[in-house]
């Protein structure tokens, strides 16, 4: 049963890494790389995203879906809080990416409370 449940999960943990590699190269591609504190957000949350997403993969416990969920809220309202709200790449890519982890994660932290809604 719970190699079953595993595997449902995988893909929600391939979908994080993806994003928390494209979260850490956003500030070369997007174009913020001279602004410090979006690119050290984007890469500090970008390496505990794919840490955790790599994490779930080898061994899947709800604990880092969570903290997958907590990141993700944070890259939304971190423009505000950090003072990067001006460069619209930088808050963007943020809240997008936020938005995109969050979701993720929360499907996946509900397909642990409910297992067979989506079979």
């Amino acid at each position: 049963m719970a190699n079953i449940f595993m595997e449902g999960k995988k893909s929600q943990d391939w979908v994080n890494l993806f994003l928390a590699i494209c979260l850490f190269i956003s500030p070369w591609v997007v174009g913020f790389v001279a602004e410090t504190t979006p690119t050290w957000n984007a890469w500090v949350v970008g390496i505990a995203l794919g840490a955790l997403a790599v994490t779930a993969l080898s061994a899947f416990a709800e604990w880092e879906e969570w903290a997958n969920l907590v990141l993700g809220l944070w890259l939304v309202v971190s423009p505000w809080l950090l003072g990067f709200a001006a460069n619209v790449n930088a808050m963007w890519t943020s809240v997008i990416l936020g938005v995109l982890i969050a979701a993720v994660s929360a499907w996946a932290v509900w397909g642990v409370h409910h297992p067979h809604a989506h079979a």
